[in-house]
């Protein structure tokens, strides 16, 4: 609905609202000069022939009628009756209306509170007839003794025929009134939205004149964008393939991971197993992609994953639904070592969190890494069916797939999102392969990380080793021509949860998780869940469970703690170096506090799949996230996801992106282990009423900021940075005449 036709719908509104009050003003006060005028007329009546009534009271009565006749000679008045003090009409008119006794009437006097025979009296009445005014004005004798009351009825049809007049001018009036101020509303709309218009088409045509508003002209283009953003919906899968569907064109999504959704592992006993991999990045890709439909190009990494992929390494996935392709690409032993175990994780991974392992670098791995990239480059530029794709790259494995995309397909429309940390400029300067790794990012039309502090510090890294103009206002990087936008985007979680639906209750998960530990009634539970990382803080988190039963004794034989901890990239020294500290310092808090009957901790090394985490989740006291260093860390949320009983507590590391959104966790410094021991021991003692409280306000956030609001800001970014670019290229085209002109005009 445009402003001026709810401008006009208001006006209306406002006028129609005034007619009414001035329509039940009117009336009531002309009833009320009615009412005085009759009652006026009625005592100068009585008055005019009180001693021809009083003359005929004495000597003859019943000749009173004729009086009266006189009296009701008045064509407004149908009827007159003479009654007694007691009610006893002692003459009447023809006309007087058989339903007004006497007795009533002096009732009715009695009833007001006026002195029957003194008092003059009035009212309106219903009868079959028509709506009547009553008039009973006292007879006095010479020494003012009341001998009884005249009554006097008016007809009040010539009222209701006013009143049915003055209505009638009302509304003429109102709609003479509304329909000049609709078309002055609509003419005055119509006069601005040109003038409106013509103003537009000078900024656009860049007239000299007018060139100091074009900054206002940008201000107000983005406030509108952000409104649109922020109009109130939630963020559900309908409103994304919404999105898409009026922003995009209904294009498909392509994803860039080197993580694939779903793995085939060949076992001897159940034969194929299909597994989800234990990654934050699968748990917020995945939804989208079933929700809008698309490609996942992935490594394919399962024992079993070609045998159960087609001859291009595609299959229709999740399986028995097919809402979106998975395109698996095969790398040899080599190629992983290099690209994966090599650059990627033992360079880029601890380069990036500040986690105290040193980063390695390799020529041998960088050149695999590169090659990798264009592999899997390759694969994706054959799953595209247009000149203009989006294409969302993911993670640091691909840092050079934006520009390798974009040499290819110059109109593509790339976002990338960056999932761990970018660490400050001098650190990043350590890597050997800088400059190659920040321009092929660059590449990208949007570039995406979890905090605003992860954008500064790339565009620090780009200030201090590249030659490229920043735009810090507009948060964005001019490099080889071409620009990048540099934003922050908190990646969430779906919501609701989908997995949850396979998950028992919180009371049921409950009584189960404690029955496989066998833990004794009053025994509160901690649980942890995250890969075998050193990022992910389980040495410490461990160390401040022993810490706890150290500085809080009465614990012992009450708390247990459950890690569910799942190898990760086991080929490599430090990560083998990490199972060996984590299993030590196990065993050790094992020996020392254990007693018959009751286990401290519980370390399960194992993959688990999302229904068992959930169990736990659902079933713990407190949930301990401790990482070192993390982007965001979706296990937090998970956990608050999960509690739709609202009881346990999330204990989170102060270094997590996480830690900037859910601040009603107990938010800790997981190196201070007597700080997390202390905060360990508030939420096993936290009131059953604050828990709610906590979780009740995450879950809120977490309802509003999931990951298909993450997924919608990146993809209407991308969408104004596409309406951005093909105007530009369609003026570029009208200010070049000839037969590149008609080739530059946007699809």
């Amino acid at each position: 609905m445009s402003r001026a036709l709810r401008f006009a719908l208001l006006l209306v509104a406002g006028l129609a609202g005034l007619t009414w009050a001035a329509a039940v003003v009117v009336q009531n006060q002309t009833r009320a000069w009615f009412e005085k005028d009759l009652d006026l007329r009625a005592r100068l009546a009585v008055a005019a022939a009180r001693g021809e009534l009083l003359s005929h009271w004495e000597r003859e009565p019943a000749r009173l009628w004729k009086v009266l006749g006189d009296l009701a000679q008045d064509e407004r008045i149908l009827g007159a009756a003479v009654c007694t003090p007691e009610g006893v009409i002692v003459a009447r008119t023809d006309e007087f209306p058989e339903a007004i006794t006497g007795e009533a009437l002096v009732a009715r006097i009695a009833a007001d509170g006026i002195d029957a025979g003194r008092g003059t009296w009035s009212s309106d009445e219903e009868l079959p007839g028509g709506a009547v005014h009553l008039n009973a004005v006292p007879l006095l004798d010479e020494a003012a003794r009341p001998l009884g009351h005249v009554v006097l009825v008016h007809d009040l049809s010539f009222v209701a025929r006013r009143d049915a007049r003055t209505r009638q001018f009302l509304l003429i009036a109102f709609a003479v009134l509304s329909l000049g101020a609709s078309v002055l509303t609509v003419v005055a709309s119509r006069m601005s939205w040109r003038s409106w218009s013509d103003e537009l088409r000078r900024l656009l045509r860049g007239d000299p004149g007018r060139r100091e508003f074009r900054p206002i002209l940008q201000d107000v283009r983005e406030l509108v964008d952000r409104l649109l953003e922020h109009e109130g919906r939630a963020w559900t899968p309908e409103r994304l393939r919404e999105t898409l569907r009026h922003q995009l064109d209904g294009e498909k999504v392509l994803v860039l991971a080197n993580r694939e959704p779903y793995v085939h592992e060949r076992e001897l006993s159940a034969g194929i197993r299909v597994m989800h991999p234990a990654s934050g990045l699968v748990t917020a890709l995945e939804p989208i992609l079933r929700a809008c439909g698309g490609t996942w190009v992935a490594h394919g990494s399962g024992s079993a994953d070609r045998e159960t992929a087609d001859k291009k390494g595609r299959l229709a996935v999740p399986p028995g639904e097919g809402a979106y392709t998975l395109r698996r690409v095969w790398l040899s032993r080599e190629e992983e070592q290099g690209y994966y175990y090599g650059f990627s994780n033992e360079g880029l991974w601890p380069l990036c969190h500040i986690a105290h392992a040193r980063p390695t670098f390799r020529s041998q791995d960088w050149e695999q890494y590169r090659a990798v990239n264009e592999k899997f480059v390759a694969a994706l530029l054959e799953e595209v069916d247009g000149d203009d794709p989006i294409v969302l790259v993911q993670d640091y494995h691909f840092a050079l797939a934006p520009a390798l995309i974009k040499r290819r397909l110059p109109r593509a429309t790339v976002i990338m999102f960056w999932h761990i940390p970018w660490p400050n400029a001098e650190l990043f300067g350590i890597c050997p392969y800088r400059d190659e790794l920040l321009e092929g990012m660059l590449g990208a039309s949007i570039l995406g990380f979890h905090t605003q502090f992860h954008c500064n510090n790339f565009l620090d890294a780009v200030d201090r080793f590249l030659e490229a103009r920043l735009d810090r206002e507009a948060h964005a990087v001019v490099h080889g021509g071409r620009a990048t936008l540099v934003r922050p985007y908190p990646i969430s979680i779906e919501w609701p949860m989908r997995q949850l639906a396979e998950v028992p209750t919180a009371e049921a998960a409950r009584a189960q998780v404690r029955e496989e530990h066998e833990l004794a009634p009053g025994v509160q539970l901690g649980v942890g869940v995250d890969r075998l990382d050193y990022t992910k803080g389980i040495e410490e988190r461990l160390l401040a469970v022993e810490r706890l039963f150290e500085r809080h004794p009465r614990f012992l034989g009450k708390f247990t703690f459950v890690q569910l901890a799942a190898p990760s990239r086991t080929t490599i020294e430090r990560y083998r170096q990490l199972n060996e500290s984590v299993e030590g310092v196990a065993r050790r808090i094992q020996e020392r506090f254990a007693r018959p009957g009751w286990t401290p901790l519980v370390l399960r090394r194992e993959h688990h799949e999302p229904p068992t985490v959930f169990r736990y989740l659902r079933a713990a006291d407190l949930v301990y996230v401790s990482s070192l260093h993390d982007g965001m860390n979706l296990v937090a949320k998970e956990f608050v996801a999960a509690r739709d009983d609202e009881r346990g507590v999330l204990v989170l590391s102060q270094f997590t992106g996480a830690a900037r959104e859910l601040t009603e966790a107990l938010i800790v410094n997981p190196y201070h282990l007597d700080e997390a021991a202390d905060a360990l021991a508030r939420a096993l003692e936290m009131p059953a009423g604050e828990q709610a409280a906590r979780l009740r306000s995450m879950r809120s956030y977490l309802a509003e900021f999931n990951v298909y609001a993450w997924a919608g800001h990146m993809l209407l970014d991308a969408a104004r940075l596409r309406r951005q670019t093909r105007l530009a290229t369609h003026l570029a085209a009208q200010l070049t005449p000839g037969p590149r002109a008609e080739a530059a005009l946007p699809r």
